[in-house]
């Protein structure tokens, strides 16, 4: 199991303060005899009579010398883990996101080309503010 990424504590934080229940730290899901491990496993209740909403979350610092490195990198792992999560009877059913900073956010993720590629492959974003220990934006 790789080690747990320097914001880590504080997405947990702010994932529960915006009413997830943590079900799995990390989701390990089974792939080629071995096994991967998508940061967290949530669910939250939607309603009293409805199923609730199970999400995969693979959180992301952004620290390396070259953003591109690491958008090369967080996006080959969603959408390796997306791709394996579909086939998965247990977790078929979870979202899958990537959690960044908020400024990792406006740095990386709010430019043309990137929001381009977001849009292109589909992928989901949790933008959170780890000081404050808050989720601010989920783009689906």
């Amino acid at each position: 199991m790789s080690a747990k990424d320097l914001y880590h504590e504080p997405f947990v934080h702010a994932l529960r303060k915006d009413g997830w229940t943590i079900t799995h730290d990390p989701l390990t899901i089974p792939f080629d005899g071995t096994d991967l491990f998508v940061d967290i496993g949530a669910e939250r209740m939607i309603g009293a009579e409805r199923d609730g909403e199970r999400i995969a979350v693979e959180i992301k610092s952004f620290l390396k010398p070259s953003p591109v490195q690491d958008l090369k990198e967080a996006v080959g792992q969603y959408i390796l883990y997306g791709d394996i999560m579909a086939e998965s009877p247990e977790d078929a059913d979870r979202t899958l996101f990537l959690a960044v900073r908020e400024e990792t956010y406006r740095t990386v993720f709010g430019k043309e080309q990137t929001e381009r590629l977001l849009r292109n492959r589909n992928i989901r974003l949790i933008v959170f503010q780890p000081d404050q220990e808050i989720i601010l934006q989920w783009i689906r």
